[in-house]
This record gives structure tokens, C-alpha cells and sequence, in this order.
């Protein structure tokens, strides 16, 4: 969101039920920064990206093994790996959702 120029700050809520691959609601909290309205916010969430879990792990890449080296410390202040360890955001979807809230 922030990185669209949607809002300057957000927060975003996913609610699911066991054995239920979409979620049930979708929060959207611009926390009054939004240059759109939070329900079309919401809409455009569930139309640019598939936010079953299988869906999130899939675009996030979540099923590396990269993860390990943060149960050691964490990850404040370390750097991005070339693996993809320790990366911050993916900001892949700013063109989709820019065009979605529209």
C-alpha cells in the first residue's frame, strides 16, 4: 500500500477458518493517510494477489529453507542475503494494485 502511493501507513488483517482456503475478511486500516477508499483497498487485495495460504506462500516464496538463520538472533539489522535471506518487503504488486484502486 505504501509503496503504491495508496496510503503512508497501513494496516491489513486476514481472518481465516480451519479447512477454508479464502479468508473469511479482509481489514484494511489506512489509519486516515489513504488516497482511496478502504473498502476499494480491500476489493483490490483480494483481486491482485491470491490470498489463500497456499497463494501467499507461493508469491512470498515462504518455503525456503532461508528462514532458519533468523531462529538464531532474529533478523534486525541484518543485511538481505543473495539467497533472499533476510529481505524486507516484495514490492512486486504496486503496479496491479495502483491499477486495481483506480
Amino acid at each position: 500500500m505504501v509503496a503504491a502511493g495508496i496510503a503512508d501507513r497501513a494496516t491489513i488483517q486476514l481472518s481465516y477458518a480451519i479447512g477454508v482456503a479464502q479468508p473469511l475478511s479482509i481489514y484494511v486500516d489506512l489509519h486516515g493517510t489513504g488516497k482511496v477508499d478502504e473498502a476499494v483497498v480491500e476489493l483490490a487485495l483480494a483481486k491482485v494477489m491470491d490470498l489463500t495460504p497456499r497463494g501467499i506462500r507461493t508469491h512470498l516464496d515462504l518455503n525456503k529453507p532461508i528462514y532458519a538463520k533468523t531462529s538464531a538472533y532474529g533478523h534486525f539489522g541484518r543485511k538481505a542475503g543473495h539467497d533472499g535471506s533476510f529481505s524486507r518487503e516484495k514490492t512486486d504488486l504496486v503496479g496491479a494494485l495502483r491499477a486495481a484502486v483506480k
